[in-house]
């Protein structure tokens, strides 16, 4: 009970709060940090996905392939590229661990959402004389959408939750203010910034919650 009182009179600090290494500057980064990967991994994926699953050839193995990844830490994958040219890149060695392991879910999710489209309407769709792309674009993606969302919203919580990796390689975001914890020897400071981390990665699943029950009947299908 004493180190949940000191975490609380740790975060109702006002000074904890601003300056370059207060919470909001560091959640700022976090944020942007977050969004960077998810964009990049999203651009990767989700091409793949939906292409291999419209074609029906080669999503099996492209999803046993980026799920390697899972079965690899992250902080493992960090510090091989920090041993690399890569490790010069600033954020690079960071940037390129999270998208790595957002990947798997993204790709996953998309693929499975295109195949378990009703092949009796992309057959119908074909039959009124639909291109692939039009099929692929106006058919087989919308209906594949809710598998598609619920691999993005996945990704961003684990991004969210893994991105205070960055701390270790010297970047910012939530995780220097569980570091610094670390080597101040404060534990209040250590919890506070694993409770922040915790409650940014719940409101971001609350937004992405709060988008599929507002968005279209269709977006929020097999929910």
């Amino acid at each position: 009970m004493k180190v949940l009182g000191s975490t609380w009179d740790w975060l109702a600090d006002p000074a904890h709060w601003s300056g370059d290494d207060g919470v909001w500057h560091r959640l700022l980064q976090h944020l942007l940090l977050t969004v960077v990967c998810l964009i990049v991994s999203c651009l990767i994926a989700l091409p793949v996905a939906l292409v291999l699953g419209h074609l029906g050839k080669g999503g099996a193995l492209a999803v046993n392939i980026s799920n390697v990844g899972r079965a690899v830490p992250t902080f493992a994958v960090l510090v091989l590229l920090l041993l690399t040219p890569v490790g010069k890149w600033g954020e690079g060695p960071t940037v390129v661990a999270l998208v790595l392991f957002a990947v798997p879910p993204l790709l996953t999710n998309a693929y499975v959402g295109m195949r378990e489209v009703d092949r009796g309407v992309v057959q119908a769709a074909r039959g009124m004389g639909m291109t692939g792309r039009q099929t692929l674009t106006r058919v087989e993606v919308p209906l594949a959408l809710p598998m598609i969302l619920n691999g993005v919203r996945i990704a961003a919580v684990q991004l969210v939750a893994t991105a205070t990796i960055a701390a270790l390689a010297g970047g910012g975001g939530l995780g220097r203010i569980i570091t610094a914890g670390f080597n101040l020897a404060s534990t209040p400071q250590v919890v506070a910034g694993a409770i922040l981390v915790a409650v940014f990665a719940l409101l971001v699943e609350g937004v992405f919650e709060v988008v599929e029950r507002l968005g279209p009947a269709w977006a929020r299908a097999g929910r």
